[in-house]
């Protein structure tokens, strides 16, 4: 059994799903494990990761407006306003959804479904670098 550990830096534009797929299939090509088990696992508490469809746009935009709703920002809302009125509402939205995922890996690939693709889901208004640790376990 071997392992493999990679820090993936992501920047964001602010609120919105990036798609990670692409570094994330990069990186795992150039490792010497072909059977395994992937973890991605984000290092924030006001982002998180999804997979989730990355055929229609229209999803990210559905998603991003749910969120939107569920954990709304403004003032007098929420106790913890310390960063600012999007702060909180981020870190619901974080508890809400994941900061780890999981994903079999089968001769060097992911076996992500036909309209599978891996986000990162920013929940704050200004742009963040944020950082996915990717560890890779198997044979």
């Amino acid at each position: 059994m071997r392992q493999a550990l990679h820090r993936l830096v992501i920047p964001t534009q602010g609120k919105g799903l990036v798609e990670i797929t692409e570094p994330v299939c990069e990186w795992l090509a150039n490792q010497s494990i072909a059977t395994g088990l992937l973890t991605l696992f984000c290092r924030h508490t006001s982002a998180s990761l999804l997979i989730q469809e990355n055929a229609d746009p229209d999803v990210r935009t559905d998603l991003t407006s749910f969120f939107e709703k569920l954990a709304p920002e403004g003032r007098g809302l929420y106790v913890h306003e310390t960063e600012g009125p999007d702060d909180m509402p981020a870190h619901i939205r974080a508890a809400l959804t994941q900061t780890q995922v999981s994903i079999p890996v089968e001769s060097g690939r992911m076996l992500l479904g036909t309209w599978q693709g891996i986000y990162l889901f920013e929940h704050r208004r200004a742009p963040h670098r944020r950082e996915v640790v990717l560890h890779l376990l198997g044979e």
